[in-house]
């Protein structure tokens, strides 16, 4: 067991295997292998999830962990976490971003509420304006991520030159600012989403 924990690829690879185990066992006793369109929407909707997951949990992690705990560490270690932790960070954080909401669209889309969700339930029903918000959040969101947080964190970590220290110390409250933007949002986008799912029932 050891030898799968002690190595990622070999974990989330026996993860997968799980996955697969577990996927079976329950479409044979639930019988929903003749319902295609039921199993695609599911497919993207944990496709969605785990993206999700993976997106919110590197921003909360950046905000309740890495940036308060910066000052203090001492000086001669912090090179460790602006070269090596943050821009691995940062590529999960911002691939995790996108993933997140082409796998929304998709979903919205094979359950057929994506209009009624883009224009906010407007002329529609509640549920339709809950998830709407949700997208809506989260694409704002994503966009702050990919226009905004990673040119300034490139700035920031010295992966794209300054123009000066000004420069860099700006970009890098920018990129701070902007990352508590997406934290603030993130809790009534959460919310949203699953109200949609849970309250209001939408597909």
């Amino acid at each position: 067991m050891s030898a799968i924990l002690s190595s990622l690829n070999r974990t989330i690879g026996a993860g997968f295997i799980l996955l697969v185990l577990l996927a079976l066992m329950l479409a044979y006793l639930g019988d929903i292998g003749g319902e295609t369109p039921q199993y695609v929407s599911f497919i993207f909707r944990w496709l969605h999830v785990v993206s999700g997951v993976m997106w919110i949990g590197l921003l909360w992690y950046f905000n309740f962990v890495q940036i308060p705990a910066m000052p203090k560490i001492p000086d001669e270690q912090k090179p460790a976490v602006a070269k090596v932790i943050a821009p691995s960070a940062l590529f999960w954080f911002r691939w995790a971003a996108l993933s997140t909401i082409v796998t929304g669209v998709i979903l919205a889309s094979v359950n057929g509420y994506f209009l009624e969700a883009f224009m906010l339930g407007i002329g529609s029903d509640i549920g339709h304006t809950a998830i709407g918000i949700g997208m809506w959040l989260g694409t704002i969101m994503a966009f702050n991520v990919w226009f905004v947080i990673w040119p300034c964190q490139k700035i920031a970590l010295g992966i794209k030159n300054a123009k000066s220290p000004k420069h860099k110390a700006s970009a890098a409250r920018t990129a701070m600012l902007f990352s508590r933007t997406n934290t603030l949002l993130s809790i009534p986008m959460l919310y949203s989403m699953v109200a949609a799912q849970t309250l209001y029932s939408i597909s």
